[in-house]
């Protein structure tokens, strides 16, 4: 609308400005999506494109493009290196696949063929959680298969398109969550405001020409003129502008992002949760020793050198075939983990142990085994490794040592990672007996054999990061599949738990037959620093008036999912001062990020990608150390592979939302100013020239719009977050503040200088004799005279300078942003601005005057007109800085009148900073209410729509193989 009317009134060089800065903004913004859509578009027809080898029903082989699968088809993978199309249930051979475009962690896993159950769904009931290990997933790379002696390998199709792991992931990345952010909500209540104004000045129009005598075409004409200027058109490219430099400055970071309206919601951070493993510590583990058991004790530790190697025993043979290594290409890959026990053992791969079955690890069931044959006699052993706990329970107690938790915990609790190995010996050498045998005949009545010591390094980055963000005041979560132990001491060591403070374990216990749930408060372990307590590295969870108290709670998922089920009223309690959480599945880290979201905390999470998806997503701000496509539904990807991005992203995001309210203030002020330049001139029936709006336009907005956002972030996060309210108290007083300051010297002005000797309606020459030599012989035409006299040249002049005045006070700089001198193009261009304002005004040269429509004044009243401009930039600057932007004196009178935050988490924790009994240490409490239902999604790219049908898929495929 506002440029349709500027282009018929003539106003075309602003109109045409404004319309290329508009189109460049939707030229980015949609190029961005384009680049978007076209990665998403290869990622998902990359599968619809194939060939893939299918087993008819009458027994024939066909060859079948992969979109005509179906749910029921039966596919034979025939060695070659492929991308599944679909999601597949693996029922006859091995394979193994890299899921690292689902999970983000590009390590071989081998998949075994689904057992023979008799049950219509044997997958569910058979493996539990860890059905997975039997399902080729679309999107995975099949690397190598392995056939069994009876036929090749095959896969019945379970799902197809969308409703596959790849389709979940594909429509998470198209269906993103919604973005709530209150600055957007408050924006429209801001241009209802000024709406509410126009209305106001379109009625005063309309009453003032009305009065005069002035046609309906001027009358309409000019209220029209007055809505264009009172509703900016440049307010929306001047946010988007904000916004596609602060992505900008982040790329050149290295950091990328997919959802540019988030970068704002970063400034609001505080709480950022962080994986461990790649995240925290570096991704792979290194091998720092064993601790063998004899049966009865431990024996010495063996540490791993260059010079020594071990010998043969049970333990080692454990270390070199109790794995899921394969030779890929020539080389061993596989688990890290796995790689490093490995070739800690000096093993060169010779025929002298067979792995004849694997039972692959699964995070849910914390172990692995094989079966292996010792080549050359009839001898059959079973090695197990995994959690040292779960492998303590498969074990006969006798062989495991008396101090086994004692030791346990001395490794643990120094950060080292601890594996546990264990074997025994089959009675039967019966190949077809031995293949026949089910995992739970298998692993039981162990040999325990002894830990095997892993050490994983913090990066030297992490405690830095952390630190910086603790003194910023900003809550640091740890999320991590590990073990809690060892996950406390890398909390401990990482500078998470401060040195001096209480950590507190929470264990859960679901409820049994004949117990209820229960929940036990562990005994709090006060960690010391030269035998005394140290209290300034120690967040406090209270206000400095109340009591301190410093503690932080521990918790493994499994509690977590037992408190959130049936302890769900202490939830919150517990997330106030909850830090450690280990063991977490994927789907308890997304229910974790989003209880904390519940109450009020804005919330970051940064992992490597591994396991971290559906948390990545749910974040205000996920950010992600991993590149492969599990990341593109992050809204921010990192290329530095540690947390250093952490910081910047949040102080990138702070920068963005402040520059994004000093745009919103400037841009309105903008407009009421013009609104009272216009109503002022409206009296009079003048209105300013379009060489004057030029000016105004082009020379000031435009240039303010195109420089003000390029100023950069602060180098150090402030202890405190900008105000996320756009219609917040200091911003509406300020609002208000400097329009009645440019009411009152445009009105002084106005008036002033109609008491002017020397002013006159129609003589615009009379107040500047010496310029014109021969004034009887200037004449202006009457139309002329509307923009071109007295009052629209002392108003321009003043108008504009306030402008000028409003663009330096508005553009803030510390803390958040540099300071205002290191924007060299926004300092040049303030100063051109001020520079060339003053050189027409004060330029005496007629043909100046006559291009920008301008008369010539008495010197004195121009010097007139600089005071009262001087007088309101000093009023201007010292009520902004000393009283507006004075966050002392606001929080002073927020203290008088005890105002306290509303967040749910400040309530929460003012409440418990007053309550003695908490927290209950040493305590265990049972839940007496039925069990709560809250929906906890246990994998990320789990789909249980197809779970009612999956009867009738197991049969039709079936059917295929008879």
């Amino acid at each position: 609308f506002s440029l349709s009317l500027w282009f018929a009134i003539g106003y075309i060089e602003y109109s045409a400005v404004l319309v290329a800065i508009t189109l460049l903004s939707i030229g980015a913004t949609i190029y961005n999506l384009r680049m978007q859509s076209v990665k998403l578009h290869k990622m998902v027809s990359s599968n619809n494109s194939m060939k893939v080898t299918i087993l008819g029903k009458d027994g024939d082989i066909q060859e079948l493009e992969s979109q005509y699968l179906v749910p029921g088809d039966v596919m034979i993978l025939t060695g070659r290196r492929i991308y599944l199309p679909c999601d597949s249930l693996l029922i006859t051979g091995s394979c193994v696949v890299n899921e690292g475009m689902l999970t983000g962690e590009s390590v071989p896993v081998t998949k075994t063929p689904l057992p023979n159950v008799d049950n219509s769904v044997p997958w569910k009931v058979h493996s539990g959680e860890d059905y997975k290990r039997h399902v080729l997933f679309c999107g995975t790379e099949v690397i190598q298969t392995q056939a069994s002696q009876k036929c090749s390998v095959k896969a019945v199709v379970v799902r197809t398109g969308f409703n596959t792991a790849k389709g979940d992931l594909v429509r998470s990345i198209l269906y993103p969550k919604p973005v709530n952010f209150k600055l957007h909500r408050d924006a429209i209540r801001f241009l209802m405001g000024l709406v509410a104004v126009t209305v106001i000045g379109v009625i005063y129009t309309a009453i003032v020409y009305a009065k005069s005598g002035a046609s309906t075409k001027d009358t309409v004409l000019w209220s029209l003129l007055l809505i264009t200027v009172s509703i900016p058109a440049a307010l929306p490219a001047a946010v988007t502008v904000c916004i596609l430099y602060s992505q900008t400055r982040l790329q050149r970071n290295g950091i990328f992002c997919l959802s540019a309206q988030r970068i704002n919601m970063c400034g609001q951070l505080n709480i950022i949760c962080f994986d461990k493993t790649g995240t925290l510590t570096e991704d792979g583990m290194e091998l720092w020793g064993i601790v063998p058991s004899d049966g009865e004790s431990f024996q010495e530790k063996y540490c791993f050198t260059p010079e020594t190697s071990l010998s043969w025993s049970p333990l080692l043979a454990g270390m070199v075939s109790c794995h899921s290594l394969i030779v890929l290409d020539g080389t061993i890959q596989g688990d890290p983990l796995d790689l490093k026990m490995f070739q800690g053992t000096g093993w060169v791969p010779v025929e002298g142990l067979a792995i004849l079955h694997q039972f692959p690890f699964s995070s849910s069931l914390q172990r692995m085994s094989v079966i292996v044959e010792v080549l050359g006699s009839d001898e059959f052993l079973v090695f197990m490794k995994g959690a040292p706990e779960m492998v303590e329970k498969f074990c006969n107690q006798e062989t495991v040592p008396l101090n086994f938790t004692k030791e346990l915990e001395h490794y643990t609790l120094q950060g080292f990672r601890v594996i546990s190995l264990a074997y025994k010996k089959l009675s039967t050498n019966n190949i077809q007996i031995i293949e026949g045998l089910e995992r739970e005949e298998v692993e039981s009545d162990l040999v325990f054999l002894g830990f095997l010591i892993m050490e994983n390094k913090l990066k030297p980055e992490t405690k830095p990061v952390l630190q910086e963000l603790m003194e910023a005041k900003i809550r640091t979560i740890m999320i991590t599949g590990d073990n809690l132990q060892t996950a406390c001491t890398v909390g401990k060591a990482s500078g998470m738990i401060p040195p001096g403070s209480h950590l507190i374990v929470i264990e859960a216990s679901a409820p049994e037959e004949n117990s209820p749930a229960s929940i036990t408060w562990g005994n709090s372990e006060e960690n010391q620093e030269n035998g005394h307590i140290t209290k300034d590295s120690c967040i406090n969870i209270c206000d400095p008036d109340n009591k301190i108290k410093k503690f932080y709670f521990a918790m493994t998922g499994k509690s977590y999912e037992v408190i959130v089920n049936n302890f769900y009223e202490l939830l919150p309690k517990i997330l106030v001062s909850g830090t450690i959480f280990a063991r977490m599945s994927p789907g308890q880290k997304s229910s974790l990020i989003e209880e904390f979201q519940k109450i009020d905390y804005y919330a970051g999470m940064c992992g490597d990608g591994a396991n971290d998806c559906g948390a990545l997503k749910m974040a205000h701000a996920g950010i992600s150390l991993s590149e492969l496509e599990a990341s593109v539904a992050s809204p921010f990807t990192s290329k530095t592979p540690n947390i250093e991005c952490v910081p910047k992203l949040i102080k990138e995001g702070r920068n963005c939302l402040v520059t994004s309210f000093c745009m919103f203030k400037y841009i309105a002020m903008y407009a009421m100013i013009e609104l009272i330049c216009l109503v002022l001139l409206y009296w009079k029936q003048k209105v300013l020239g379009t060489r004057h709006y030029l000016m105004q336009d082009m020379a000031i907005t435009i240039t303010v719009t195109l420089t003000m956002s390029l100023t950069g972030p602060a180098l150090k996060l402030a202890p405190y977050r900008p105000s996320r309210q756009l219609i917040s108290p200091p911003l509406l007083l300020s609002m208000i503040f400097h329009v009645i300051c440019s009411l009152i010297v445009q009105t002084i002005a106005f008036v002033v200088v109609q008491q002017q000797p020397w002013y006159h309606d129609t003589d615009v020459f009379s107040g500047c004799l010496p310029l014109n030599h021969s004034v009887e012989n200037n004449t202006i035409s009457e139309a002329l005279l509307v923009n071109r006299n007295f009052l629209t040249t002392t108003i321009w002049f003043v108008s504009g300078m306030n402008l000028i005045i409003v663009e330096f006070v508005f553009c803030k700089g510390r803390p958040f942003r540099k300071p205002i001198y290191t924007n060299y193009l926004f300092t040049i261009m303030l100063i051109a601005q001020l520079a060339a304002y003053l050189f027409v005004y004060f330029a005496n040269m007629e043909s100046v005057y006559r291009i920008m429509e301008l008369v010539c004044t008495p010197y004195y009243w121009r010097w007139n007109t600089i005071i009262m401009v001087a007088v309101l930039f000093v009023v201007s600057y010292l009520v902004e800085e000393g009283f507006l932007e004075n966050r002392r004196l606001w929080l002073l009178m927020k203290s008088c009148v005890n105002y306290r935050s509303s967040s749910q988490y400040r309530v929460l924790e003012r409440a418990l900073c007053n309550d003695p009994t908490w927290p209950p240490q040493g305590q265990t409490q049972y839940s007496h209410q039925k069990e709560l239902t809250v929906e906890v999604q246990e994998h990320v790219y789990d789909n249980p729509t197809f779970d009612a049908g999956a009867e009738k898929i197991v049969s039709n495929g079936t059917d295929h193989l008879q």
